[in-house]
């Protein structure tokens, strides 16, 4: 049944067809099949700057496939800008707040389909999930990424602007020089341009079959991504008419898909947040122990931006997504049968993709690692999981066994990394900033890019509660579950404690007695904040990060 069937037609549905003229919607167009555009346009977002542009895109698509489009918004965080202070409390959060606010717009205005228009970070999943609850035809396009930037005549991106500071503050770089990185990073809007959480959702959604070829690729000031914002238009109305939707298309089988061009494109570990939520929406169950089962046999064939020296553009111009999947077919990795939104399979869809350059997609037969980007590590630190980058990690910090130097915030760890107190060796722990401890679950993107800068990459580790950006590299260790603020072990960690890390080995243990840990954990009294607002409403209801920071109801 369309919307004009229970809300247009009829003597009974004149009080709504008097709010419809109240909006200029003549009788023609409410005949029409009527389709939401939910537009994350906001000037403070690099990556949705542009978005007004894509959106006009989008509804001129509808139109000219006979539906008639009705934009509303969604909000989202840039979280270069919220990084380092109270505001990365408040990026995590919204991924919940746009999944509820879509939900509730959708839900209350009865809308056919859906065109969703997001581009960062929890943007992307937060619609996604938003998507899978209200399960009305929809189809995704994305701002698109960030061209890289330019210093001294070498591509750069984000992360290496906040190694510039590590370096500045260790007195390896000027002022000047300082500068000059400030100014040649970020040179066009879109979603910055390395493999960080925006672009790793945007793809990660071609991957599930929510979006168009070229969706997690092509760069935002190409003329391409109109084009690909007016094909989303036209055919969210082709899904309209087969009734095809989100539930039929991100099922387990492609969210497995999904987890498995993660481990080959070496996406962020903000994935491993995002798509467990997403497959709680659609009613997919999800055990993070799936990522080390799959990364077993996913060779990891991208080293994007911040592991490696090629960026976005350099992806789109080696068949993006598509040519990625197409070599993990070779190992007949995925299940190409999977219903998608252009209303062909999988594997119809990547039928004529192939791999364009090989110094970017290495080909299955020449990996980067023939196991996969990301790795969950257990032990007695972590016992319900942890997660890490393992293709952002040095050779040498795989594996490592270090003293702990032990933090109650990220901002007193950055005082004393910015104070010249972390030493080679050393094993930084970073506690209370969980999903529910932080709260908010904080990016330790400041920290990590610190010791990258001051050079200590090679011979320092990093674990926390918290999360990292995409933009982070270097042994950093993140999700650590059950957190501290839930009496984790990680709450009883003492300066000096012995800590190994065995990446290959998926360990993470703390080196003392059973006994001891006993006697400690006994005598834990985890720490509370003081908290008013949403911070506070959010802290009662989240889950753990093993869980994917999901919201217990």
């Amino acid at each position: 049944m369309m919307m004009k069937d229970k809300l247009v037609n009829g003597p009974q549905n004149a009080a709504h067809r008097s709010l419809y003229h109240a909006l200029g919607l003549t009788p023609e167009e409410q005949q029409r099949p009527l389709i939401a555009v939910v537009s994350s346009y906001n000037e403070i977002v690099p990556g949705h700057m542009n978005l007004d542009k894509i959106v006009d895109a989008v509804k001129l698509g509808v139109a000219m496939a006979g539906g008639t489009p009705i934009v509303f918004p969604a909000i989202a965080v840039c979280d270069g800008i919220a990084m380092g202070h109270e505001g990365m409390k408040y990026s995590l959060v919204t991924r919940d707040l746009i999944a509820d606010s879509t939900e509730s717009m959708l839900r209350a205005h009865g809308f056919d389909g859906v065109v969703m228009v997001p581009n960062c970070d929890k943007n992307v999943p937060g619609l996604l999930m938003a998507a899978a609850r209200v399960n009305i035809p929809t189809i995704f396009v994305s701002g698109g990424p960030m061209l890289a930037g330019r210093v001294d005549g070498k591509k750069t991106s984000l992360s290496s602007m906040f190694e510039a500071i590590g370096a500045y503050t260790a007195g390896k770089i000027d002022e000047a020089q300082l500068k000059v990185c400030e100014e040649g990073t970020c040179p066009t809007c879109g979603s910055c341009s390395g493999m960080y959480t925006a672009n790793s959702m945007n793809c990660l959604t071609e991957v599930l079959g929510m979006g168009l070829r070229g969706n997690g690729t092509i760069p935002a000031v190409y003329s391409a991504r109109i084009e690909l914002a007016k094909h989303a238009g036209m055919q969210v109305m082709e899904l309209v008419k087969k009734n095809i939707r989100p539930r039929d298309i991100m099922t387990a089988a492609a969210i497995r898909n999904a987890l498995t061009a993660d481990m080959a494109l070496g996406c962020s570990t903000n994935s491993m947040l995002h798509l467990p939520a997403i497959a709680n929406e659609c009613g997919v169950d999800f055990d993070l122990d799936m990522a080390n089962s799959i990364s077993a046999v996913t060779p990891n064939l991208c080293h994007l931006a911040p592991a490696g020296p090629t960026y976005m553009e350099d992806l789109n111009e080696a068949g993006g997504v598509y040519a990625v999947l197409k070599e993990l077919t070779k190992l007949n990795l995925l299940d190409t049968s999977v219903m998608t939104v252009t209303g062909k399979t999988l594997g119809e869809n990547i039928a004529t993709a192939y791999n364009k350059d090989t110094s970017v997609i290495r080909t299955v037969e020449n990996p980067y690692s023939a196991t996969g980007g990301i790795a969950v590590l257990r032990g007695n630190l972590a016992p319900e999981g942890s997660v890490v980058k393992r293709s952002a990690v040095l050779p040498e910090m795989l594996v490592h066994e270090g003293p702990a130097k032990v933090f109650e915030s990220e901002e007193e760890a950055q005082a004393a990394i910015n104070a010249g107190k972390i030493v080679a060796g050393d094993v930084v722990v970073i506690r209370y900033e969980g999903p529910k401890g932080g709260p908010g679950m904080r990016e330790m993107l400041n920290p990590t890019s610190a010791i990258m800068g001051m050079g200590l990459g090679n011979s320092v580790a990093l674990i926390t509660d918290g999360r990292f950006s995409g933009a982070t590299r270097g042994a950093c260790i993140g999700h650590v579950s059950p957190e501290a603020a839930s009496g984790g072990a990680i709450g009883v960690v003492r300066d000096g404690d012995i800590i190994s890390i065995d990446i290959p080995n998926s360990k993470l243990e703390l080196k003392i007695s059973d006994e001891e840990l006993a006697e400690r954990m006994a005598n834990f009294v985890p720490k509370k904040k003081e908290l008013s607002g949403y911070l506070k409403r959010y802290a009662a209801l989240v889950s753990s990060g093993a869980k994917g920071a999901i919201l217990n109801v």
